[in-house]
């Protein structure tokens, strides 16, 4: 998966941020909306279009009067679900790559044409070795992922540590193997970002002399435009547009009988639950950057490093970890306090757990656009009030908080859709015959009710495109 994100994520950032052909300002933020599809909704779409009575087969039997028994291509399978989180998940390694190809200097790239090299041999020599943190960065985001993804590999079969931990769990009752499954998986994680972060070294990747003249846009042939074009498009196509037009094909069949009060609750339920996360994140991101703004000591630095983690940590080993010490806490309340004829759970099953465990996974995701609206004002206003003789809350409600409103709006608004999106950590930890969004679409999908799931699945990927035009916004700012 790593490999097919790498090739589809780089090579179309570096087109889009280095040549100049048709489309190629639609294609900038075209080739992110694939983000906005959860895996698990990817493959629900797919499996509906290869099916047999999909529209692939359907215009091979009709119009073309050729007959193929069963489904057109067999992906339920893990090569099908390489190919599904793929396409999804490449926009990771684009959105970065194509960031750090817009920011590097014409300078470098004209000393290597100078010393003789082509434009192929300096995107080799030159390019992509100074976008290499850039593009490790994505491919780790769309490995985490991957490792955190439990719908896809469900649906076509797929054996993996999440799917691992959810059946040694509730399957089999057995919570010591599920607990050994999920402190594996989590040294894995760390110890790739480890030999990362140990190969990396102290390497330089910038211009050590701060200059930073932009690349120019090449102009092509009339032949490479088309074909630039063409495989843009085509990416496009496949990762997006396809999947999306099956969705709305599905939603024209089913809104009347699926569409109802109680789904109009299961949205109320999945948007307050997103909102009210996103808050309590920024909330904490604010509390923990304020502190270390006024009291810049090193165990602080060591807290807001520990806190935001979570997001490098799958949803189910998440999961495992709130739920052990929540249960304990339920059973010494229950062994305490409470007759033998009393029952009941206090923290585990209930939202608090949710969102609890929503905050451990999440706060990266709050704390960054926080951290960097905080970066952006400075320091020096903070020590302006506090010379005039404002105390320091005062400072952050009138002064700081008002100039960084829209890293905090930005920060609850990526929560919000990657709450919306999350499904093995609320598969756990969900208050009993409790729905969101995406459980409903995992449900329904599970129970060969996929053209039912396309309601609430629209819901989340129409969602999810917010975000991905407000990043694409930021790009464009840094790239003049």
């Amino acid at each position: 998966m790593a490999f097919f994100t790498f090739l589809l994520g780089v090579s179309t950032a570096w087109l889009v941020s280095n040549y100049e052909f048709p489309g190629r300002k639609y294609f900038e933020w075209l080739l992110i909306l694939p983000l906005g599809f959860p895996g698990y909704i990817m493959a629900y779409t797919y499996v509906g279009l290869l099916d047999y009575a999909g529209p692939f087969h359907s215009f091979l039997r009709n119009t073309l009067d050729i007959q193929v028994k069963g489904s057109l291509i067999d992906i339920m399978n893990l090569p099908g679900a390489i190919f599904i989180l793929s396409i999804t998940l490449f926009p990771y390694v684009f959105l970065i790559s194509r960031a750090s190809f817009a920011q590097q200097s014409k300078t470098l790239q004209e000393a290597s044409f100078l010393l003789g090299s082509n434009r192929t041999k300096t995107f080799f020599k030159v390019a992509l070795p100074m976008a290499r943190p850039a593009i490790v960065a994505g491919i780790a985001l769309a490995s985490m992922e991957v490792l955190n993804d439990y719908g896809t590999v469900k649906y076509f079969g797929v054996n993996t540590f999440t799917t691992g931990i959810f059946r040694a769990w509730f399957s089999m009752g057995d919570s010591s193997t599920a607990i050994y499954l999920a402190a594996i998986l989590m040294v894995f994680v760390f110890a790739i970002l480890y030999l990362e972060s140990l190969h990396r070294g102290n390497r330089q990747y910038s211009a050590v002399n701060g200059i930073n003249k932009p690349t120019a846009r090449i102009h092509l042939s009339m032949v490479k435009k088309v074909l630039f074009t063409g495989i843009c498009f085509l990416i496009f196509i496949v990762s997006f547009l396809t999947p999306f037009l099956q969705l709305l094909y599905w939603v024209s069949m089913t809104y009347e009988k699926v569409i109802d009060s109680e789904f109009f609750l299961l949205i109320f339920r999945s948007f307050g639950l997103a909102a009210v996360s996103g808050i309590i994140i920024v909330l904490f991101a604010v509390v923990l950057l304020y502190t270390l703004r006024l009291s810049p000591f090193k165990w602080i630095k060591s807290i807001t490093k520990v806190s935001t983690l979570g997001y490098a940590v799958p949803g189910a080993v998440i999961a495992v970890g709130v739920l052990i010490p929540f249960l304990a806490f339920d059973k010494w309340i229950y062994d305490s306090f409470l007759s033998s004829k009393t029952a009941g759970l206090f923290l585990s099953g209930t939202l608090f757990a949710l969102v609890f465990a929503y905050v451990v996974r999440f706060m990266a995701v709050g704390y960054n656009p926080v951290d960097a609206g905080f970066q952006k004002i400075g320091i020096h206003i903070n020590e302006a009030s506090r010379l005039l003789g404002t105390r320091s809350t005062r400072t952050l409600w009138k002064i700081d908080l008002p100039l960084i409103k829209t890293s905090l709006i930005s920060g609850i608004l990526l929560v919000f859709v990657d709450v919306l999106k999350e499904l093995p950590l609320t598969l756990i930890l969900r208050p009993f015959n409790y729905q969101t969004l995406a459980t409903k679409a995992f449900d329904m999908a599970t129970n060969e009710m996929i053209a039912e799931s396309a309601n609430a699945a629209l819901i989340i990927i129409l969602t999810g495109i917010i975000p991905i035009i407000f990043l694409n916004r930021l790009i464009k700012k840094r790239e003049f």
